[in-house]
């Protein structure tokens, strides 16, 4: 499933291709009510964590998505593309109001109207997104300094974060020493300010780099003399999706554990269970 950065990152890039344009808005799939958007102009596309929202002119409900674990948005110069798949939405915009374009959705888990209380409704229920400039991380290290819950656990629970995924919990726990299992109320404050900062920092990358990169410099493989991660991912990690082979930093192979039904990454000598990292 796609991480916060995604999100973040395709908000920009509708915001810059339809922001202020006239809309053609259709869904050749037939599930979606896009004729209530046809002829509107496009206002702004943002993110909260896996959530999309869609904000067009003179509509009071938003366009809500949740891409799941297939969707995708795929933006293409021009119009009159051929539909390829099942396209739930297309939203295009002429020449006539600059360079035209055309997006598709396809394969969403959620795509739907929400009127402003609904919305209010759903984003209570969300922590806060290290990449909103309105997050507030308090919120979350009262959830997890009450828990017993395994920290890995809590990072993946998107009430207590948003956006967090299994490659950001499993690499921003590597960076900072911390066993995976360790139960929430065990975690030091200090712990949980610096993860934070951490996933500020990593996230935003991911955005500007549209991947995920989590290695230090002295780590990257120039640095080691090592191969390039070839991974479907892309973007050098630590250890996800890395299991048996050797740490980058001390050499012990990575191990790997099934844990709330999502596959745990972690090193057992640089994340030991038996020491409190600071």
């Amino acid at each position: 499933m796609p991480e916060g950065h995604t999100l973040h990152r395709l908000a920009l890039d509708l915001t810059a291709a339809f922001a202020g344009r006239r809309l053609t808005s259709t869904s050749p799939q037939g599930r979606f009510l896009a004729s209530r958007l046809d002829g509107r102009r496009f206002e702004r596309a943002e993110a909260w964590g896996k959530h999309l929202f869609v904000t067009v002119a003179d509509q009071p409900r938003l366009v809500h998505v949740h891409l799941g674990l297939y969707g995708g948005f795929r933006l293409m110069p021009g119009t009159g593309h051929a539909v390829v798949g099942q396209v739930r939405w297309r939203l295009t915009a002429s020449a006539r109001s600059g360079r035209p374009v055309t997006a598709d959705l396809r394969g969403p888990n959620v795509c739907e109207l929400l009127g402003p209380g609904e919305v209010d409704t759903l984003l209570a229920r969300l922590g806060p997104d290290p990449l909103r400039p309105d997050a507030d991380p308090e919120a979350a290290w009262t959830r997890i300094s009450r828990s017993r819950t395994p920290i890995a656990v809590l990072l993946l629970d998107q009430t207590v974060v948003s956006g967090v995924g299994n490659v950001y919990r499993a690499e921003v726990l590597f960076r900072h020493g911390i066993d995976p299992l360790l139960p929430g109320h065990e975690l030091t404050r200090e712990q949980w300010t610096a993860i934070w900062s951490d996933l500020v920092h990593l996230m935003q990358v991911g955005v500007e780099r549209n991947r995920i990169d989590t290695v230090r410099p002295e780590h990257e493989p120039e640095a080691m003399g090592r191969p390039a991660r070839a991974d479907d991912h892309g973007g050098e990690v630590y250890v996800y999706r890395r299991a048996g082979a050797p740490c980058h930093v001390c050499g012990t192979p990575v191990a790997t554990q099934v844990v709330a039904a999502r596959n745990l990454f972690w090193c057992p000598a640089c994340q030991p269970a038996d020491r409190v990292a600071g």
